[in-house]
């Protein structure tokens, strides 16, 4: 995944996308600070929670900058959140979500709310990157009630 950041960085410098340039130099920013926190080189599952952590940060910016009245500061979060995506593993879509969880539960023999962590585990384990944790986290909450 870094090579490919790597590479369309260049790509990118040399086509004059400085919008692009911008978000994948933060990427580039982000893993290293990452790294320096870990102490050591990251793998994938890191690179893929950090810029999970990226596009959540431009959301709320995003919800903040519509509220505040500033358009023009939401959409250009919104274009760095198409660009970091890109990067990411495709997202399930809600009836692929209902199934893992679903699945989770059963794995871990959750039998109430007091097992919602053990359940989140399995998903967290299984799906990083692939489903948004806080609404599978309601999900959850309502099924173990």
């Amino acid at each position: 995944m870094r090579a490919r950041i790597a590479a369309d960085l260049k790509t990118a410098m040399k086509a004059g996308e400085k919008d692009k340039v911008g978000v994948l130099r933060l990427i580039n920013a982000a893993i290293q600070t990452a790294e320096i926190e870990a102490k050591s080189t990251i793998d994938a599952a890191g690179v893929i929670a950090v810029m999970t952590k990226m596009v959540k940060q431009r959301r709320d910016s995003i919800a903040q900058y519509t509220s505040g009245g500033r358009p023009d500061l939401a959409d250009k979060e919104q274009a760095e959140i198409v660009v970091i995506e890109a990067y990411l593993p495709k997202q399930m879509d809600e009836a692929a979500v209902a199934t893992a969880i679903a699945a989770a539960i059963k794995e871990s023999g959750a039998a109430g709310p007091k097992d919602m962590g053990k359940v989140m585990g399995v998903l967290k384990a299984k799906y990083a990157g692939q489903m948004d944790f806080q609404k599978a986290s309601a999900a959850v909450k309502d099924l173990l009630k």
